[in-house]
């Protein structure tokens, strides 16, 4: 697992003559930390992340995963690399409401290729490891927010990847349940992952091993 994520000179415009975000960054996000991105809202913490998990492309500069320049890959590359190496952890969990838990777990790896037993029995690892193993046939709206949010972490994982990003993963939480997310993510992070987690929360920023200010 080569957790290394970088970026230098970033810049980013959703359109040509839009407002460019990031000020040409540059910064080396530590593996085995859980790094908070903070800062105003519109001062583009969501949009870091898309850019760092190769779902947007920098007007300007470069992210590395590893020894790769990412940034520059062509869409399916990007997309395999992104698959494989990137875990997504959204601020409302994003559980198909029709499906099973375990279902949403291991559905990252199927678009990454991977055999669906194989897939399930880590699923099932990961669900005991956070306290969900008794949720895995229940679905979304048969379990509390802050167990959703596990699940989400849970699914994130599946790939073993070697970078994870969070969007506000406690933003619609209570501070018990938010504890235990933010437990979840700092353990992906002693594992030797590269943690990022875009947040106004000054509890989590608290938390965090670094901070990035944007």
């Amino acid at each position: 697992m080569n957790a290394e994520l970088s970026v230098a000179d970033l810049r980013f415009a959703y359109t040509r003559g839009a407002e460019e975000l990031f000020d040409g960054l540059t910064h080396r996000f530590t593996p085995g930390a859980v790094t908070a991105l903070t800062g105003p809202s519109g001062r583009g913490k969501s949009t870091l992340l898309y850019v760092l998990g190769l779902m947007l492309t920098p007007s300007a500069g470069v992210v590395r995963l590893g020894d790769v320049e990412a940034s520059a890959l062509p869409d399916r590359r990007r997309a395999r690399l992104r698959a494989t190496s990137v875990g997504f952890v959204f601020q409302d969990a994003e559980l198909d409401p029709s499906r099973p838990i375990l279902d949403s777990v291991v559905e990252p790896g199927l678009y990454a290729g991977l055999p669906r037993r194989e897939l399930e029995g880590r699923a099932r690892i990961l669900l005991e490891r956070f306290g969900l193993g008794h949720r895995a046939e229940h679905r979304p709206g048969q379990v509390s927010g802050g167990q959703a949010q596990r699940v989400a972490v849970c699914r994130a994982l599946v790939n073993t990847p070697a970078v994870v990003l969070a969007d506000e993963p406690t933003g619609n939480l209570d501070p018990d349940n938010a504890s235990l997310v933010l437990d979840a993510l700092a353990e992906a992070a002693g594992e030797g992952r590269t943690v990022v987690v875009a947040t106004h929360d000054p509890a989590v920023v608290a938390r965090a091993d670094e901070v990035v200010r944007l």
